[in-house]
């Protein structure tokens, strides 16, 4: 059944988007930060194995923010030099009323303010969002498939259903809006189709990234059995095809390389094997304010304080700089101990992936 929420606290008073000129944001080792990751909601119509516990307990409905809130506050980040937004969950469009949200960031691609604006979701509910999202000047969607086989897909996801997942990525395709496929490598789990799914992606012109699973939050499986490097993929891979180390970049981790008998793009996200800190240039929001600076540490900065103790930004701002100067220089994930607890408790649904 398919799960939303809608806060019901009083909007903020409606601010004007002519701020003041503040500095860009800029972390104590030099990385500019451009990219901004929004989790609007920690629900998911999905219960992938890798992600959730079969029975989670989501945040109680008060306490998300509003839209208007994660629009104020996305607008800051815009001020501050934020040129890429992506939207993500749990699943970003089980959230009531999303395409509000939409809507509004859009005004920031109309002025230029913002180069792109995104969403990673499960494809659940793109054929009823397609067409307004392209309508709103989204160009590129990241959309979660692990397998092509149906039974799989129910087994991965404990309830999603492929077929209506590729109706939506084919609304979405209709729509003109390009797709990205992200696949998530399972050891035991779907290894053995990963060049079929690559086969797939790029015959119907799609890019593909692999994903290091992560180890963030407690699930009933046990993540040393599930994690595959993505070195042993692409060792495997170059015995079939040729890759070629190309320099294409979207804002985000993944590294890519061309196959030249698919003329495909192909990407790999390697937070365990072959981390990309050094060029980290995103930081990650809570559907309840908490700013992340680093996916993989636990240190993060309450936003919503100051957002709801002021219609100015003064004091936004002022924790916005606080939280970028204890960015930190790289993560400490690790998968190495068998029944070992995560490197974090958080769930990704709550953090946002």
């Amino acid at each position: 059944m398919l799960e939303v929420e809608s806060p019901t606290r009083e909007a903020p008073a409606e601010r004007p988007d002519n701020a003041p000129e503040r500095a860009p944001l800029v972390d104590r080792f030099g990385r500019e930060i451009t990219y901004l990751r929004i989790s609007v909601t920690d629900r998911c119509d999905f219960r992938c194995v890798y992600c959730m516990s079969e029975h989670m307990t989501f945040l109680p409905k008060e306490e998300l923010l509003t839209l208007e809130e994660l629009d104020r506050l996305a607008t800051a980040f815009v001020g501050r030099g934020v040129r890429k937004l992506r939207l993500t969950g749990g699943e970003p469009l089980v959230r009531r009323d999303i395409m509000k949200l939409v809507r509004a960031l859009s005004r920031h691609l109309d002025t230029g303010a913002l180069e792109e604006l995104t969403l990673t979701t499960n494809g659940s509910q793109l054929y009823r969002h397609a067409e307004e999202l392209a309508d709103c000047g989204v160009r590129r969607l990241n959309v979660s498939i692990d397998t092509l086989n149906p039974m799989k897909f129910r087994e991965i996801t404990r309830i999603g259903d492929l077929d209506r997942v590729l109706s939506g990525v084919e609304a979405a395709r209709n729509a003109g809006i390009s797709i990205k496929i992200n696949t998530v490598a399972l050891r035991g789990t779907n290894e053995h189709e990963i060049p079929s799914m690559i086969e797939w992606a790029h015959g119907e012109g799609f890019d593909l990234t692999l994903i290091e699973t992560m180890p963030l939050g407690e699930i009933e499986e046990d993540r040393t059995d599930q994690y595959l490097p993505l070195s042993e993929v692409r060792g495997r891979l170059a015995e079939r095809w040729t890759l070629e180390d190309i320099p294409h970049k979207t804002g985000g981790p993944a590294r890519y390389v061309r196959i030249a008998e698919t003329g495909g793009r192909l990407g790999f996200i390697t937070p365990l094997s072959h981390n990309f800190c050094e060029s980290c240039n995103r930081v990650r929001l809570t559907c309840t304010g908490t700013l992340y600076m680093c996916l993989g540490q636990a240190d993060a900065a309450d936003l919503r304080a100051p957002l709801r103790e002021s219609v100015s930004d003064d004091d936004l701002h002022l924790a916005i700089d606080e939280a970028i100067g204890r960015k930190p220089k790289g993560h400490d994930f690790i998968i190495e101990r068998r029944g070992a607890e995560p490197a974090l408790a958080r769930h990704m649904s709550v953090t946002g992936g």
